[in-house]
């Protein structure tokens, strides 16, 4: 097999410096196990994130969605792991991750983490007539 998941996220120098905007990365196949039953959970993330000085590549991250495949994990440790490694990688101004997760046993969980750095200030929003 030419590709293997991986744990290593690359990173590439952030085109924009200077300017704050906000990248949206929408991972529509995410996969790993239950860790009580060994089925598989099904998962859309969302992340979305304003770049400091690197931005994630995106081949390194479909490579390391795929690393969880075969992984046990609960939503709420495995969303958190998630966030926590992409913000190693990257060290970004802000960065949210939203792990929806499909129905199980009658259940949709959603769970959504954040990281702020602490020098930051979220500009104030526009509202356009």
């Amino acid at each position: 097999m030419p590709s293997q998941p991986s744990r290593e996220l690359e990173t590439f120098p952030n085109p924009q410096p200077a300017r704050d905007y906000t990248i949206r990365i929408r991972v529509p196949e995410f996969t790993c196990l239950c860790p009580k039953t060994g089925q598989p959970d099904f998962a859309e993330l969302l992340i979305e994130y304003v770049p400091d000085q690197r931005c994630v590549e995106l081949k390194a991250l479909k490579m390391y969605v795929w690393s969880y495949r075969d992984q046990g994990a609960f939503h709420e440790a495995v969303t958190n792991q998630i966030l926590a490694d992409l913000v190693d990688a990257t060290h970004p101004r802000f960065m949210r991750l939203s792990a929806d997760f499909n129905v199980r046993g009658g259940i949709y969980t959603t769970v959504v983490a954040e990281h702020r750095a602490e020098s930051w200030q979220a500009p104030s929003p526009v509202a356009l007539p």
